[in-house]
């Protein structure tokens, strides 16, 4: 090449370079007059949660959310990985998304890589009967059959998911040991639930492991049967919500707007069902019978339950700690790890509870962000009890126990959840469980069964709905407070009516 054209080329190149600097500064200066000139002058920065498909996201990534999100400055966006876990730890250890959603198991296996690069800093749901092994019966009917099942059985599940990690704790619990292999012709491996939904359909596989809204889809297919549900399983997949360490450093104050934008949707939520039901009918594309049942299969976690149950009011996990502790011991039992993966074995190194107990702090002294259930109350002695007044007693057929025990019946149970619902509408009235019993048989063994099962209704109001002790007042009145009889009412009936307990509203005002 001569000089002349090593001098043209030279000009070339450098007047490329002027052009393209010329170019993005354009760019840039009309990208910042469009900021200016427009309401997005006011966006304080965007912001990213990697997720999947899961019902139990749906609070997280509605348009209720990404509205409170806007409301605070900050745009919001959800992004669908179709539950690519590994991708998901990378982006949130690269800081390309600064938030996850993951279930605890998932993150104990595929953070382990990335030296687990986010802290858990609430709990989401727990699945209960929103993740289920399904099957054609005619090939698997029941868990026992996986033990015979015949060559060529196949099972369809997503990698390092929690579909993976219910077959986990199938092969664990129940020892059905070729499922714990990494490698076999059982084995169908899928993108996500709804790919190996469709391998189901298809019978390239004779179960699947799925979660909702797809195990619906699934048996709403004739011949899918449920072999198990995690409605029958406790703390065994539980969702969380992830931070990503260097985000949750520098910039501590936008992690304490998203949990508070995220609680007060999700109480929204709570006081309003059917907007629940009309988002989650949009987002899963069922019908409205179904979307019900798949709501069913989620647990959220509501403000109060996280800081007072799973991460501990004294600002350590507690049954976080419990879910962590057993997923472990699963998947070491499956081979995925030799021993405890965690920094210094500490499960504590993978929780940040303070920005949730701030929040709840601030909650619990303004009772805003509460749900009606769970607002707190004072402590009140039993001079300032009796000084209440009644206001009436909730609407009630009688509590079932069992016979002659203060052990609550399913019907018991029912009966209590038709209860709260109705006692979510006055969230400012103390609440006195009175029990009693027939008059007749000896009145102090009369009087401990009414305490009893008083203290049976309480206890489940507390455990159920996180109804606040300071809130509750029990009293067994045994047979001592009898109804009045009807008119013409028979000894029968009279008697059937004396058992009962009553849910009476007091108030301290005037």
């Amino acid at each position: 090449m001569n000089l002349h054209a090593k001098l043209a080329l030279g000009l070339v190149i450098v007047g490329g370079a002027v052009m393209g600097y010329l170019w993005w500064g354009d760019m840039l200066k009309l990208d910042q007059q469009q900021v200016e000139t427009s309401d997005a002058r006011a966006t304080k920065g965007h912001l990213t949660i990697g997720m999947d498909n899961w019902i139990g996201y749906l609070p997280l990534c509605s348009r209720a959310m990404k509205q409170q999100m806007r409301k605070r400055g900050f745009t919001l966006e959800c992004r669908d990985d179709k539950a690519d876990y590994v991708a998901r730890m990378q982006a949130l250890k690269s800081g390309e998304i600064q938030f996850a959603a993951a279930t605890v198991d998932t993150y104990l296996l595929n953070g382990a890589a990335k030296s687990y690069p986010g802290a858990i800093i609430a709990v989401l749901d727990e699945s209960k009967g929103g993740d289920a092994l399904v099957a054609w019966k005619d090939q698997l009917a029941r868990i026992e059959d996986l033990k015979t099942a015949p060559a060529g059985t196949t099972i369809a599940f997503t990698p390092g998911s929690p579909s993976e990690h219910l077959l986990k704790a199938l092969a664990s619990h129940f020892d059905i040991s070729y499922l714990k292999q990494k490698t076999g012709t059982w084995r169908v491996e899928t993108k996500g639930s709804s790919d190996a939904l469709t391998r189901l359909q298809q019978k390239q596989a004779s179960a699947a492991v799925l979660w909702e809204p797809d195990v619906s889809k699934a048996l709403a297919q004739a011949g899918v049967v449920k072999l198990l549900g995690s409605e029958d399983t406790r703390r065994l997949i539980v969702d969380v919500l992830l931070v990503s360490r260097d985000f949750s450093q520098k910039q501590p104050q936008v992690v304490n707007e998203l949990l508070t934008a995220y609680f007060e949707v999700l109480q929204t939520y709570a006081d309003n069902r059917e907007a629940l039901l009309s988002d989650a009918k949009a987002a899963s594309g069922l019908n409205e019978q179904q979307t019900a049942t798949v709501l069913k299969g989620v647990r959220w976690a509501s403000l109060a339950e996280n800081a007072e149950i799973w991460l501990g009011a004294a600002g350590k996990g507690q049954e976080l700690v419990e879910a962590i502790e057993a997923a472990l011991q699963i998947l070491v039992d499956a081979g995925d790890f030799r021993d405890n993966p965690l920094p210094e074995r500490d499960p504590y190194r993978l929780i940040n509870s303070q920005f949730l107990h701030t929040l709840y702090a601030s909650a619990v002294a303004t009772n805003k962000s509460l749900p009606p259930l769970e607002r707190r109350f004072s402590v009140l002695d039993e001079a300032a009890w009796n000084g209440l007044r009644e206001v009436g007693a909730l609407r009630t057929r009688p509590v079932q126990f069992q016979s002659g025990t203060a052990d609550l019946s399913l019907e018991g149970k029912q009966e209590l959840d038709k209860l709260a619902e109705n006692l979510k509408h006055y969230p400012n009235f103390r609440v006195v469980v009175k029990g009693h019993t027939g008059v007749k048989g000896d009145a102090e063994e009369n009087r401990r069964l009414s305490q009893d099962r008083a203290d049976a209704v309480a206890r489940y109001f507390q455990v159920t709905y996180n109804v606040d002790a300071n809130r509750l007042r029990v009293l067994g009145l045994g047979g001592g407070q009898p109804l009045p009889r009807l008119a013409g009412e028979s000894d029968r009936a009279f008697g059937y009516r004396l058992p009962r307990v009553e849910i009476v509203l007091a108030s301290e005002g005037l």
